[in-house]
């Protein structure tokens, strides 16, 4: 019940939006920890549970919500043969998205620098207004370091999970509700400490 609750209380601030909703903007900013990069040796990268960020990423872009797409996230050349983004636009292309619409952004480590590096990138080629694309607990910290580099940021959370459960589901108890409490915790952390 505790595990749901704090990270329904993050969730609840961006709940599910359908595609057709969604506004348009000049650019879809997809943040890493979907995708994990291949490793020395590995062939293709590894779809991670919030890889919805870069199928729901690929929706809007084929629905026509930006002519662009965004992809940040680097990683440790020591363990990895390539950035977070280059997995990620792997997968993007797989899922019809073309090239020449994707731009990578992979030297950042986290999500302040994503935010950072991204607005970089984005001030070079003019685009202020942007879909933001991340897991729904994550998004109230992501949306305001993003909106801190001086973007019009519009969330567009995915990856829900915390929604309508029955209340008897609420009370049994579950392994995957330790690992769900301690990342919604370090959200909470987060933006304490980027206050």
């Amino acid at each position: 019940m505790a595990s749901n609750w704090v990270r329904g209380y993050l969730e609840d601030q961006h709940p599910p939006m359908a595609v057709h909703e969604v506004p348009q903007a000049e650019a879809i900013v997809v943040l890493g920890g979907g995708v994990s990069p291949a490793g020395h040796g590995d062939l293709y990268p590894n779809l991670e549970s919030g890889a919805d960020r870069v199928w729901h990423a690929a929706r809007l872009f084929h629905a026509s919500k930006a002519p662009l797409v965004l992809l940040t996230g680097g990683s440790d050349p020591s363990h990895s043969a390539a950035s977070e983004a280059e997995a990620m636009g792997l997968f993007m292309r797989d899922l019809g998205v073309p090239g020449q619409a994707l731009v990578l952004e992979n030297r950042s480590r986290n999500t302040s620098q994503n935010a950072e590096y991204s607005a970089d990138i984005l001030a070079e080629q003019g685009i202020n207004r942007i879909l933001l694309v991340t897991s729904a607990y994550h998004m109230p910290r992501a949306k305001g370091l993003f909106e801190a580099q001086g973007l019009e940021v519009i969330p567009v959370a995915t990856d829900h999970e915390v929604l309508s459960r029955p209340l008897w589901r609420n009370l049994l108890p579950e392994t995957s509700a330790l690992d769900g409490s301690s990342r919604a915790i370090k959200e909470i952390v987060g933006r304490l400490v980027g206050r």
